[in-house]
Order: structure tokens, then C-alpha cells, then sequence
């Protein structure tokens, strides 16, 4: 029986074979997942549970989700995107969503990161204020 530190250890080394280029290979990560459950071992899906929750976080990272109360113009979704590619890289893929519940504004979600300019934060930020 593995420790929880092997199996953390483990999941670590295997998400770090499957970056290329500080990147994430699609290819490797299936290879990764069909030989942890090709060889049956014991811990395997402890390991696999930990590689999955990196994996998600890496996706996580290298993702935007731009919600707004109606649809953005072209020219407005370019500066988003040109923005985020400089404040997160290259690899960074953008998806715009219609939210209105938002009244006006944006907001805009990297990872962990939210940038709440909309008017429904504002007004949530001074109730908490209050």
C-alpha cells in the first residue's frame, strides 16, 4: 500500500511526462491514464484521482471564460484576448459566454483568477462593505 506522499509523488512525476514544451500533451496523458490501468497495480486509482485534479488544474489555468451581459463586438473580444495572451502566454484559449444577470461589465475567469468589472460585483463588493 502506498503512503498518500508516494502517491502524490507518483502523479506528480507522470503529470511532468506529459508536458512538452511546458505544455500539456494530449496524446501522453491518454498513454498515461492506459498504462496506470493496464497494470492494475494496488494505489493505481489513488494515483490516477491525484494526476486527474493536476491535469484539471493545469486545463484550468490555460483557459478564460469572458462572461458579459450581451454578445461583445469582434473588436472588443480581440483586445480581451490580446490582453489575456499577454498577461498569460501564448497557449491561453479564450471562450465568451452571455451572462445577464451581470447588468453591465465584465467578468473574466483564468484558474483561480477573477477579474470582476461588471456592475453586479461592484454592487456585491460595496454590500459587503456595508
Amino acid at each position: 500500500m502506498k503512503t498518500p506522499r508516494q502517491t502524490q509523488r507518483e502523479a506528480r512525476r507522470l503529470f511532468q511526462f506529459c508536458q512538452v514544451d511546458g505544455r500539456l500533451d494530449e496524446r501522453r496523458v491518454r498513454q498515461v491514464v492506459g498504462s496506470v490501468i493496464a497494470a492494475g497495480r494496488t494505489g493505481g486509482f489513488a494515483t490516477l484521482s491525484r494526476f486527474q485534479r493536476l491535469v484539471r488544474l493545469d486545463r484550468d489555468r490555460h483557459h478564460a471564460d469572458v462572461a458579459s451581459p450581451t454578445p461583445l463586438p469582434a473588436d472588443v473580444r480581440a483586445a480581451i484576448e490580446a490582453g489575456l495572451t499577454a498577461r498569460y502566454g501564448d497557449g491561453i484559449s479564450v471562450g465568451f459566454t452571455d451572462h445577464p444577470a451581470l447588468i453591465a461589465g465584465v467578468r473574466i475567469t483564468v484558474g483561480s483568477d477573477v477579474y470582476d468589472g461588471s456592475v453586479r460585483g461592484r454592487l456585491a463588493a460595496l454590500e459587503a462593505r456595508l
